[in-house]
């Protein structure tokens, strides 16, 4: 299938808008890429799509010109996470996802030493609370704990966060101005939340301090994607 849609018209904020193609197979996020065309510039691949074919998928959205981030969440010993990264990186991805633990970010910052690739930490889901963090054992709550990664990441010099867009003004002033602050859990307004806690309009995000958000569902799950994507772009160029 070809990846862009000959329709399709460059949309200003393009590069603040990861779409993310959560699908369980390859050919129904093939056929989305299609109808967002030349608007969307970026896509998301999570655990669900790369299972299922993503990683092939990834190469061809990088062939027809589009960035790819690879939300795989790394955690493990610093050797297979520094060489999961530099695979990554030489299959030319944009941006990955590491788990923002102090040796996991500075084997990934190994990893993607010399290369285009950008590392993000993962600070907090935006799926969690504080009483989700308690459940699970941390004695911190959630601005804590995303305070305390976020000075991780940049400690370990990578190229930025994930955070919740509710978190973005304070990950930002942690991160300076050079910091890449992404953030999901992003809902125009009038959204179903669905299962996130901490969430945001888009435009509300990137005045907090984001540079990007991931949008996944309001696109995704839309009547008409295209149109949702526009109205999402409009607002970010806005």
């Amino acid at each position: 299938m070809t990846l862009v849609s000959p329709q399709a018209a460059t949309h200003p904020g393009r590069d603040r808008l990861i779409v993310a193609l959560d699908f369980p197979q390859v050919s129904a996020a093939e056929a989305l890429v299609w109808q967002l065309g030349d608007a969307v510039s970026i896509y998301k691949i999570g655990l669900e799509l790369t299972v299922a074919g993503g990683l092939d998928l990834a190469v061809d959205l990088i062939g027809a010109g589009k960035k790819v981030f690879l939300d795989l969440k790394l955690h493990d010993i610093g050797n297979t996470v520094q060489r999961a990264t530099a695979a990554a990186a030489e299959r030319g991805i944009s941006l990955l996802t590491v788990h923002a633990y102090p040796q996991t970010l500075a084997a990934a910052a190994r990893g993607a030493a010399g290369s285009d690739l950008k590392v993000l930490g993962v600070t907090v889901l935006t799926s969690y609370d504080d009483a989700d963090l308690k459940a699970a054992g941390y004695a911190a709550g959630v601005t804590d704990m995303v305070a305390a990664r976020a000075a991780a990441a940049q400690a370990a010099g990578i190229a930025g966060v994930i955070c919740a867009p509710t978190d973005a003004a304070m990950v930002r002033g942690i991160l300076g101005p050079d910091g890449l602050v992404v953030t999901p859990g992003v809902r125009p307004a009038g959204s179903d939340v669905g299962d996130q806690k901490r969430i945001a309009t888009p435009g509300a995000a990137i005045r907090a301090g984001a540079n990007m958000v991931v949008v996944g569902r309001p696109i995704v799950a839309a009547a008409d994607p295209a149109a949702a994507a526009a109205a999402i772009l409009a607002e970010l160029a806005g």
